[in-house]
Formats: structure tokens, sequence, C-alpha cells
């Protein structure tokens, strides 16, 4: 069996996959508080895998409510190297079609500073590198699983990272189609984020749900389509995921494995000792 785990953030109905075995729930307790929901693993083509569904099942938490950080760390505690994570997006570019799957490379973030999105603090600073926001080589993998699994994908573009939990209005809508965003969504940069200060690398299969509000000759945003659009391509993200886990490999020559070997500034003798305990499985090799 290979050596690596592979993360996959997303609904809560993604691991019920053809060839899935030996199906687990684990409950994590995190030193941030409790992860969305328990943890689902499983084999799948020889990788053990690891699920989570980011809004609890049966869908209970706003963007704004996931506990992000207790989120990272338990898939950093259950040994995964890489998360796949699989979002409904908002198209702001009239070639991404809803029902499209883009693979997005770049973020902006219109979040509002009230989520916990670093692991820092309390004692100790760090500053990771963000240039490239999501992992170049995953992300290079899910694209091609895309291809091979027959979906209409655009590779790369920039998602727009909204708090939501209300829609843009029309005004925001076409202010950030003026950024050149391609997507808009409200929860993968936050995760990026964590997963980089994780030394996880990240990558998002985005399914392209509805044009926001911004298009003139498509209604207006609505849960009832957006549904109905997640129904039909969540057979498809299944597809890729597994289309993706069978080409990748057990050694990561990304930067995301390194994340942290610069990034800490604090004097180590200065960091408190709480704060060692609780980031120990995420700093704990450069202390």
């Amino acid at each position: 069996m290979s050596q690596h785990t592979i993360g996959v953030i997303g609904g809560s109905g993604l691991y019920e996959m053809e060839g899935m075995t030996d199906i687990r729930s684990i409950t994590v307790e995190s030193p941030f508080g409790a992860p969305s929901d328990d943890y689902i693993t499983g084999i799948l083509g020889g990788v053990r895998m690891v699920f989570l569904p980011r809004h609890g099942r049966g869908h209970r938490l706003l963007p704004s409510e996931i506990n992000y950080r207790a989120n990272i760390w338990g898939m950093k505690k259950l040994g995964v190297q890489r998360i796949i994570s699989v979002s409904a997006v908002g198209s702001m570019k009239e070639e991404i079609v809803p029902g499209h799957i883009v693979i997005p490379d770049q973020f902006i973030d219109r979040t509002k500073g009230i989520r916990r999105d670093t692991f820092f603090g309390e004692g100790v600073v760090g500053h990771v590198q963000f240039a490239d926001p999501l992992c170049t080589d995953l992300s290079g993998r899910l694209h091609a699983a895309a291809v091979e699994a027959g979906a209409t994908v655009h590779r790369g573009g920039t998602y727009l990272c909204m708090e939501g939990p209300a829609f843009s209005t029309r005004s925001e809508s076409f202010m950030y189609r003026s950024f050149g965003a391609s997507v808009i969504g409200m929860t993968n940069l936050t995760e990026a984020k964590l997963a980089r200060e994780a030394e996880i690398c990240y990558g998002t299969i985005a399914l392209s749900t509805d044009y926001d509000c911004w298009h003139e000759t498509h209604d207006d945003v609505s849960i009832e389509a957006i549904l109905a659009i997640i129904h039909s391509n969540v057979a498809m993200a299944k597809n890729i995921i597994r289309h993706a886990v069978a080409g990748i490999g057990d050694e990561r020559s990304c930067p995301c494995a390194s994340a942290l070997q610069y990034a800490i500034i604090s004097d180590r003798s200065m960091i408190p000792a709480a704060t060692r305990e609780k980031l120990e499985i995420i700093i704990g090799k450069y202390l």
C-alpha cells in the first residue's frame, strides 16, 4: 500500500465511492476545539484517504463558523500530506459555464478578518510564503484527472473568497469581475492558509454552479439552481478524485513540504511551553 495519505474536504457524501474499503469514522480532539465533524477514513486504490465535511454532516456550519484550525490540525494529526478541496463556486467569467470545473491557482481575500486563519500567535510568530497559495504539483494532477474523467475543466484562475453567508450585491459582483476573479466562494482561502502553515499541499476542485448575479441573461444565483448542479457534479468530483489518487506518488518535491523551514522568526527560547505543546505537530520539528 502507498505510504502517503490524501485528505478530502468537501460535502458529506464524497467518501461514498465505489471501491473504497476499510471505511471508519474517527473523532479527533484538537487543541483548537472541535473540527466540523468526525473524519471518515478508508482505502481507495491502495491509498489511505481521510474525508471531512467542512460544514458538518447536514450542512450545519456557516462559512464563518467553521473551525478551520481544528479541521486542518486534525488532517495533520491523521497523517495527511495533501488536501483536495471540493467546493461549489459562482462563476465570474462567461466562459466558465455552470457545470464546468475550475482548478484555481490564486486567491483574493474578501473575508472580514473575523476568522482564525493562522496557527501562529500566543508567543510564536511565523510568516509563510503564500505567493502561490495552491500547490502547483497537486493542482496539475487535479487538472489532468479532470481531463481523464471527461470534465470540462479550466486550468488556473483566481478564487475570490468572500465572507458570506449572503451572496454578493450586483455592484460587488461587477467589482469582483473587474478584479479579474474567475470564481467566487466562501471557504477555500482560509483552508489554504492553514494548510500551508501545516506543510500540507492544498488544491481545489471548484464546481461552477451559477453566474453569481452579474450575468444579464441568466437568473440571479438561487439555492435551487445551485443544488441541482451540485448533485450532478458530485459524481464528477468523485471520478476526478479517483483519477487523481491513482496518479499521485509518495514523494513531494514541491515547496509546501518545507513551508515552515524559514518562517518562524521568534526566539525559540521565548516560545511559551503551552504554545509549544499546542503546536507540536505543526512546528515541532523546527523547534
